[in-house]
Order: C-alpha cells, then structure tokens, then sequence
C-alpha cells in the first residue's frame, strides 16, 4: 500500500473543550502514523461552502442521513457566527504512512445513535442526542476526516487553495471582556515526545489546557541548525560565563580522582574560568544537536539552514496572563525541582530532554515566534508536493 496523506479536522466546540491534547494523542498512538503538518484555520464562508459540498458522498461508508447531518453541521457550526461576524477556529492535522486514510478513519469511527464503548474518538467526544419524536436534538462530530483515498486528497487540494486566505496565525477569533488585555505566547512540545509513536504530545497539550488559553497557531516543526543556534543564542553566554563555579567544582572532582592529589581552591577557580568557556561551547551544540539534529560542529555552513531531522510542534496560546499561565503550567527547567503536576515534572528527565519549552516574557516570545515562524505555510507546500497544483 503506497504512502497516503490523510487529515483531521477537529471542530470549534472540540478546541473550545480543550479535547485537542486526547483526540491527538489517540491518533498518534492509534495509527503509528507521522504527523506531518498542522494549520489553524477560520474557515471563511467560501471555504465552508465549498467543503460542505464535498460531504455527501456514495463513498462514505456512513449512512446518508449522517453525512448529511455533517454537511449541515459544518455550515452552521464552521461558517462565521451570524451575529458577530467573527470566524471560528478549527484545527487541520496531516498525517502519513501506509493506507492513512483508513487508519484514520478507523480511528474517528463513524456516528451512531446506540450506546458506544468509546472505543473510537467520535465514540468518546461526540455525540448524537435524539428526541422521542425520533428527531435530533443534539449533534457534534468532534471530528472530521475524509472517507476514501480519493476523497480526501481532493478536500485536502481544497483546503490547501484557501491555507493561505483563510488559514496561519488567527486573528480576532476569541472575545474578550473589555478589562482583559490578551497576551500570545509560544510553546515548543519537543523531539524527546517524538522519538517513537506515543501519546505525549497530546497529553502535554493537555496539561496545558488547564490554562484556559486558545490556541491561534500550530505548526509541525523541523528547526535548522541555523534557527536552533538564534534561538537558543541567549542561553549560550549564560553556558560560556555563569557556570564557573560548576566546571571548576566538577574538574576538581575529576583531577583529584584520576591523578590523586588534592587541587587547591585558588586553582580550582582558574580552572573553572579556563574551560567554562569550552563547556558551555560544548553544552550549547548539545541543546542544538537534540533540537535540530545535529551540531553546529557536524553542519557545514551551506547545511545550516535545512530543516533538522527533529520534530517538533509550535504552537501559539492566546489570553489573558497567558505568558505567566503558561509557565506555571510547565514547571522549572530542570525537572527534579518541578512541583507536581506540571509537565516537566510528570515528561521531563534532564535540563535539556524536559518535555515543552515555552517563552519567558512577551518579548521572548516575541524574539522567538519570528525565528520559528508558525504562520509559515508548509501545510500547503505539502499537498502541492503530494498531489502537484492545487489550483
């Protein structure tokens, strides 16, 4: 079975639930498929339109009436509101591997008016309420994900038109009462949560829906050597400088053992200035090496600005406080010191393998969302990839 590019779209009230971190986690584990790409979108009326049009199909294994109860959904529910104007948020997911789009939907499962055991995503998030009359009262799909093959590269070619109109960074999708001054920051989930298909990733996420922030922003990230020397640049004065007393402590320790004989304070201060230096030279390519890939050492100058072979994923939280919010969610760098229940307390091992960064001060997070550059579009460039024009 050659490789397929499937999707998932999951809902407004789905984000609005904070049920993003469990839908995704079930996916990755589910399937064992690579997440590829991820896009925010607030789909405009044409867009809506368009999809719902592309719903109804003989190809679908769901009953008629259900598809087209999705097909009303999504211009209800995914079309601006009528009364403000303000479009809502949705959440497009890419994956691929072997036969993906009927792992995929093996996993969103279809809809059902009897009892489910909550075995697949729409059993667990979504719901079909009806009313004695036999007429329904209550529907939401959680998710949305194309039937066949075919069908879903055309809704992804659909889709893909409109990633750049529609889709990226949004904008003025959330209310905010008039005394609350919203902040973005951003979040790194990183590659130790990628090493091989397992739910971390969504639970992070999970963890920090706590903050009842909103996601405007996701985007799947492989960072250069380049990006991952600029960003983390700040850290390696610190690493070159404020560390003397550390190196000179753990070279005294190392001297004294391997040659026996005691090192005096005096000395053990010169050689905490001569080689704190080079430690934190050799610290620094560490933090870009587990980032990217490799060092700055093991990529040529003409390499440094090609993605890196980690994975990881940017997202961009919005609200109120979300700086601060964000932070206490997440814990201390260093993981032993994490209260309970943060994430690095609960995913992190080390300084450097600790699960989630996330910015220190809005203007971190400034400085750092224009190096990773989530609006970036390579959700679009991989369908053209896949499927050629998408015009």
């Amino acid at each position: 079975m050659p490789e397929q590019i499937a999707y998932v779209i999951v809902t407004p009230y789905s984000l609005y639930k904070s049920r993003t971190g469990g839908i995704l986690a079930r996916l990755i584990t589910r399937t064992g498929l690579d997440l590829v790409a991820a896009r925010m979108f607030a789909p405009s009326p044409e867009l809506v339109t368009a999809y719902s049009q592309a719903v109804v199909s003989a190809q679908d294994p769901q009953d008629r009436h259900i598809q087209e109860l999705i097909r009303d959904y999504i211009l209800e529910n995914l079309a601006p509101d009528p009364k403000t104007g303000r479009r809502r948020r949705v959440m497009m997911l890419l994956f691929k591997g072997d036969d993906a789009v009927r792992k995929i939907r093996g996993v969103v499962g279809n809809i059902s008016t009897t009892r489910a055991s909550g075995e697949t995503i729409r059993d667990t998030y979504g719901d079909l309420i009806l009313g004695e009359d036999g007429h329904v009262r209550y529907f939401e799909p959680a998710v949305l994900a194309g039937p066949v093959a075919d069908e879903a590269q055309e809704k992804l070619k659909l889709w893909a038109r409109y990633s750049d109109a529609d889709g990226g960074i949004l904008e003025n999708t959330i209310t905010y009462a008039p005394n609350e001054n919203s902040q973005r920051t951003l979040v790194l989930i990183k590659p130790d949560n990628f090493r091989f298909p397992t739910g971390r990733p969504g639970n992070v996420i999970d963890f920090f829906s706590r903050t009842g922030l909103y996601i405007v922003g996701i985007k799947v990230l492989r960072m250069s050597v380049a990006d991952a020397m600029e960003f983390y640049g700040p850290v390696l004065e610190v690493l070159r400088t404020k560390l003397t007393d550390v190196v000179g402590a753990r070279a005294k320790a190392a001297i004294e053992k391997e040659l026996g004989f005691s090192v005096p304070a005096a000395e053990e201060k010169k050689l905490g200035e001569t080689l704190c230096p080079l430690f934190g030279e050799y610290q620094f390519g560490n933090i870009v090496r587990f980032m990217s890939g490799k060092s700055p050492a093991e990529a040529p100058e003409k390499q440094r600005h090609q993605p890196g072979t980690e994975k990881c994923i940017a997202l961009i939280y919005e609200g109120p406080e979300a700086v601060r919010k964000i932070r206490d969610v997440l814990g201390p760098t260093d993981p032993s010191k994490a209260p309970p229940g943060s994430i690095r307390r609960e995913f992190g091992q080390t300084i450097m393998v600790n699960a989630a960064h996330a910015s220190d001060s809005q203007e971190n997070a400034e400085r750092e969302l224009k190096i990773v550059n989530v609006g970036e579009n390579n959700f679009r460039a991989l369908i053209e990839e896949a499927y050629g024009s998408i015009r």
